[in-house]
């Protein structure tokens, strides 16, 4: 994902029917007749991934701006394997449906960028080719951050095989005036306790401490997934839906009563020009979000130049390190492909080489999840607009502290828009933030059996 106005759309916002389901990430167990198909070669346990003779000619569908300069650069280096990018809108905005309908049509990409959270339904739709075995990575794990890796490897150490590369991340952190908070003598809050201390200090100086969006709820997930939350897992064979867990709640109950008490803005909507105009005028002064918001506020709040800071997440027990994770990408090799070894030497190259990490920070935005890339330079300078802070070691540390333990489910798009209908309601004073995790987690299980899969809770 990129900067989340191009990642909200880039980032924000999607298995196996009867097949056995790994536990790490959405948990698919590899089994015989599991995956993406169209004959021998496209096997989906990877056994058949042998480099093809002869030029070759890989389709690529992505959203990252400037990709384009990252292909051509591969392009010059490698004749014989040429890749040509389709500039799509971003996953939820059409690309995912339009990949679905490619699938079915036999006439998918060889690769496309997919969403961490989107993985589990293309599994579902059998639209993902199992890489494990093509060449190159096997040992591309140590190459990315720990979490990432498990995302994209649907059972513990991908033994159950690799369906995609990671590409970015969005781990998380406090994005605080720091101008306002010196004027009132406090500083960046280090639990959640703090945190409400400080709102209701700024509430009696007209401010308020953040916005509560009705329609993020990856945003509401990334402050789950902080708290070990994870909203599915893998009992046995079959799904188990645990939106509703004690975790959850203590999440929940924490922003209701901050809602409660008024002491969070609750008529703005995330990217939305009355929040930049919230940013600019001093009336909202923090946001937790991802590394890619840098650039959001940055680029909306351009009269607030130098003002801001960034500090990790609030903890909920004093000493912690954990963080949440808002958004991300990967570049996954989609079922039908008759070039796998190909197409996946291609996505590891995209997601490792420096000079493709460094275009894709530059152009695109993107945070990357390689290791070598959190060393980029541009992520060591000290930011202009932040102070002249060094941001991005805030966020290096983040992502060393993301669970690797969070499991999406298979049909997310249905569990996000059950959240968001119904912290909408919340919100405006129909029933809690409790009750929408409640009610999710009964639409979530009614959700899964359409699917035909296994749900024991």
């Amino acid at each position: 994902m990129a900067t989340r106005e191009r990642t909200s759309s880039l980032i924000r916002r999607s298995l196996v029917r009867r097949c056995t389901i790994g536990a790490v990430v959405v948990a698919l167990a590899a089994a015989t007749g599991c995956g993406g198909g169209g004959g021998k070669d496209d096997a989906a346990d990877g056994s058949s991934c042998k480099p093809s003779s002869g030029k070759v000619t890989l389709q690529y569908w992505s959203w990252v701006p400037g990709m384009q300069k990252a292909v051509d650069r591969w392009n010059g280096e490698h004749p014989d394997v040429q890749v040509k990018l389709k500039s799509t809108p971003a996953g939820n905005a059409g690309t995912y449906q339009n990949m679905s309908n490619a699938l079915k049509a036999g006439k998918a990409p060889d690769l496309g960028q997919i969403e961490y959270d989107s993985l589990a339904s293309f599994r579902l739709k059998d639209g993902l080719r199992d890489i494990a075995e093509c060449p190159g990575v096997d040992g591309a794990q140590q190459k990315f951050v720990d979490w990432t890796w498990s995302q994209v490897g649907f059972g513990a150490g991908g033994k159950d095989g690799i369906w995609a590369v990671p590409q970015d991340t969005g781990p998380m952190a406090l994005f605080y005036r720091k101008d306002i908070f010196d004027k009132l003598g406090l500083k960046a809050p280090r639990t959640w306790d703090e945190y409400a201390a400080d709102a209701v200090r700024l509430k009696k100086a007209g401010k308020y401490i953040t916005h509560y969006s009705q329609t993020d709820p990856n945003w509401f997930t990334g402050l789950l997934w902080q708290n070990k939350a994870t909203m599915f897992q893998r009992d046995g064979d079959s799904w188990k839906v645990t939106v509703d867990r004690p975790e959850s709640r203590q999440v929940a109950d924490y922003w209701q009563k901050l809602i409660d008490d008024k002491l969070v803005a609750t008529d703005l909507q995330g990217f939305s020009p009355a929040l930049y105009k919230s940013w600019n005028d001093g009336e909202v002064v923090t946001w937790i979000s991802a590394a890619w918001g840098y650039s959001t506020i940055r680029d909306n709040a351009k009269s607030t130049a130098g003002k801001w800071a960034v500090a990790p997440m609030p903890q909920w027990h004093p000493g912690d390190q954990r963080a949440g994770n808002w958004g991300g990408s990967t570049t996954a090799v989609l079922s039908g492909s008759k070039h796998p070894a190909e197409a996946a030497r291609f996505a590891l190259w995209l997601n490792t080489d420096p000079e493709a990490l460094a275009i894709l920070n530059r152009e695109g935005g993107l945070y990357p999840a390689a290791k070598a890339g959190l060393d980029l330079p541009a992520l060591k300078q000290p930011v202009d607009f932040y102070g002249k802070q060094r941001i991005f070691d805030v966020f290096a540390r983040a992502s060393a502290n993301v669970d690797d333990g969070f499991t999406w489910g298979p049909t997310m798009t249905d569990t996000y828009r059950f959240i968001s209908d119904g912290t909408a309601g919340a919100v405006g004073g129909k029933g809690t933030l409790a009750d929408v995790l409640e009610q999710t987690q009964s639409q979530s299980v009614e959700s899964l059996r359409k699917q035909s899969l296994d749900v024991t809770g």
